[in-house]
């Protein structure tokens, strides 16, 4: 989620385990516990561009991390601290805030290493967007009444509320994934692997992309209380071996599309656009559509040089209006 989310999300998990004359020091306590899990996403290199996405959302968002990030947490706060409360109840504060932030990284489709070291794989429960109003800003009035009235029972049916809503978000995937399971049936296609993801801000139009024969298949959903299907765009899925069978397994350059690879769980794919470029279908501008949101760019030419991780944000008016008219289940314009 957002830095935001986590924040706040921290803060209403300490106000919801503290005592009426703690719950406004365990409002900050939380809130900064809740943000440590991000320092991850200061990791960089000038050199490998990759390195950030590579280790955001890693080792720092394990379950297996939380007691010593608390630790962290309050070893850092306790200096300003130490005059107001004990050591005991500020590591208390600093282990709710923290508890979850892995948790809630893991319920969008981002990646998130939750069960490292035992485990390398990038969990994306899929559940909701990485910014979602509808769950923050309840959630935001919650921990602002907690420590207005100093009452935990707020913060408790703030989390409570946050529940309710990720509940819904499991519905709405499975729901989505019947619906493009149906639509691949009636296409004749066999699917072999299916993601299905909220696009931004909303648990109510989805991106769908799913592999049958080397191809990957991108739709848009939006479901209510019907199902209506934005059919979109195919694109064959990249192998390196393939579609590279010049470049060496011992370069740079392939290591680096091999890492890529893995940060978007093998959903990838050469950009139409620019034959220099892998991209993450995962992810585009439009919900239906193949234009990307971020991807690697190369030269085959220099195989011993880092591919160079983009980012594209062609968030134009034509863009933008399409995306609201299949939020609104509106027809679209040819």
């Amino acid at each position: 989620m957002d830095l935001l989310t986590q924040g706040v999300l921290g803060a209403a998990l300490a106000q919801a385990g503290s005592k009426q004359a703690e719950t406004r020091l365990a409002t900050g306590i939380g809130f900064a516990a809740g943000l440590l899990a991000d320092v991850d996403a200061l990791i960089y290199s000038a050199n490998d561009s990759l390195l950030t996405i590579e280790y955001h959302r890693h080792f720092t968002h394990s379950i297996f991390f939380i007691p010593l990030g608390a630790l962290i947490a309050a070893f850092i706060m306790w200096p300003l601290l130490r005059k107001r409360i004990s050591f005991k109840r500020l590591y208390v504060f600093s282990l709710l805030g923290y508890s979850l932030s892995g948790f809630i990284d893991a319920c969008t489709s981002y990646g998130t290493h939750l069960f490292w070291p035992i485990s390398d794989e990038r969990v994306s429960f899929n559940l909701i967007s990485i910014v979602d109003p509808l769950f923050t800003l309840p959630l935001i009035l919650a921990v602002v009444l907690a420590y207005r009235w100093r009452r935990a029972k707020v913060a408790q049916l703030g989390l409570v509320f946050c529940g309710l809503y990720l509940l819904f978000g499991f519905m709405q995937t499975e729901r989505v994934s019947t619906t493009i399971q149906q639509l691949a049936q009636q296409r004749g296609h066999t699917l072999s692997k299916l993601l299905v993801k909220p696009t931004f801000g909303n648990t109510f139009l989805w991106r769908s992309v799913y592999e049958s024969d080397g191809r990957l298949y991108i739709d848009a959903v939006r479901m209510a209380w019907q199902a209506k299907v934005y059919e979109g765009e195919s694109i064959l899925q990249y192998n390196i071996e393939r579609d590279n069978p010049q470049l060496d397994t011992e370069s740079v350059l392939y290591h680096d599309m091999q890492r890529f690879s893995f940060f978007s769980d093998g959903y990838l794919v050469a950009d139409p656009e620019n034959p220099s470029s892998l991209i993450d279908i995962r992810y585009s501008i439009q919900p239906n559509g193949v234009e990307p949101l971020w991807g690697i760019e190369f030269d085959l030419a220099q195989p011993q040089q880092h591919a160079q991780f983009s980012v594209y944000r062609n968030l134009s008016k034509q863009n933008r209006q399409r995306f609201f008219s299949m939020l609104k289940g509106e027809e679209l314009i040819k």
